[in-house]
């Protein structure tokens, strides 16, 4: 069977709930009903596929490059490289419209662009101050279904690391250059899947002298 779409979960986590409340904006949830659509419009690839080849990926870098930091920047930079391709995709497929700023493009990320291309959605938490800093919590990880990290590896690899760089990738074409790591992750033992990211700059486009 294809991916499915997991209910409207919400983190209750006491860390999760500091990104609800008085910040939090009406009428957001009209992006899930976005990520629905956009994901209806999606060739469905089959969840165990889409694990058992990440996996096999994963497992081939852990053996042919041996050091896990390496591992972890090669990640990235796989991610990266997609996140770089898939923005005209999912322009043309997402029906959203230009985001007013930082935080609406978060919430774009988690409730649209996730769920278009991994079939599931996240929720945006944890906001700092500034609205320049966010994470996004996955409730379920496809990448990671089945996977069991050895105890050599805990800690160390983080095995989604892809995501990452897909999502930098993706948001300095549209001009935002962020930096985007991994915060908390299931496969370290940890209660939820955390993805924090931070807008470092708002780039302008150099049009040239034409």
């Amino acid at each position: 069977q294809g991916r499915r779409l997991l209910p409207g979960r919400r983190c209750r986590s006491p860390a999760c709930r500091a990104g609800s409340g008085p910040m939090a904006r009406p009428g957001i949830d009209k992006y899930s009903r976005l990520g629905d659509l956009a994901f209806s419009r999606m060739e469905k690839v089959n969840s165990d596929i889409l694990a058992l080849t990440y996996g096999s990926l994963v497992t081939q870098l852990l053996h042919d490059i041996e050091d896990v930091d390496a591992v972890n920047a090669q990640l990235e930079k796989m991610g990266y490289n997609i996140g770089l391709r898939i923005v005209d995709e999912f322009l043309a497929k997402s029906g959203v419209s230009a985001c007013q700023d930082f935080r609406e493009t978060c919430e774009v990320i988690a409730k649209v662009g996730l769920r278009m291309f991994l079939g599931v959605g996240a929720e945006v938490v944890m906001w700092n101050r500034e609205l320049t800093e966010c994470s996004l919590h996955l409730p379920e990880n496809p990448l990671a279904e089945y996977v069991e990290l050895p105890p050599h590896l805990t800690n160390r690899l983080w095995y989604s690391n892809l995501l990452c760089g897909v999502i930098r990738g993706s948001l300095e074409q549209l001009q935002l250059r962020v930096e985007c790591r991994f915060q908390k992750d299931a496969l370290n033992g940890d209660e939820h899947n955390l993805i924090r990211v931070e807008l470092k700059e708002v780039m302008r486009e150099d049009y040239g002298d034409d």
